[in-house]
């Protein structure tokens, strides 16, 4: 079930993290972080790019409720989502790079399809 890991962070953190995350991923196409963020940021996103296939007032108020750029939310609405119409779901995928030098997370790279 999406929404259940608490990524070692108080609630109010851990959402605003993942609301930056999923809006740098929007804009940039692809990012890379530790695998557990990056499911997360895949419900995320992929319930952001429906919304975006709906294109509806309601949908485009709820987006920027989430969504913490404008410009994204219009970069969303007017290119990303039209070219997943005929697509049910799978937008984005993730590729495991490893463990990280550091503490040894595990990475990945989570890219929009």
């Amino acid at each position: 079930m999406p929404g259940t890991r608490k990524l070692g962070r108080p609630t109010a953190h851990r959402k605003a993290m993942l609301r930056g995350m999923v809006t740098f991923l929007l804009e940039n196409g692809t990012m890379e972080t530790t695998l557990t963020r990056a499911k997360e940021v895949r419900s995320l996103t992929e319930k952001m790019i429906t919304l975006g296939k709906k294109n509806t007032l309601a949908s485009r108020r709820a987006a920027l409720a989430f969504i913490t750029k404008e410009d994204v939310v219009k970069k969303l609405f007017d290119e990303i989502a039209p070219k997943y119409a005929d697509r049910n779901g799978g937008y984005t995928a993730i590729y495991k790079l490893g463990p990280r030098r550091g503490d040894g997370a595990e990475t990945a790279v989570i890219k929009l399809i």
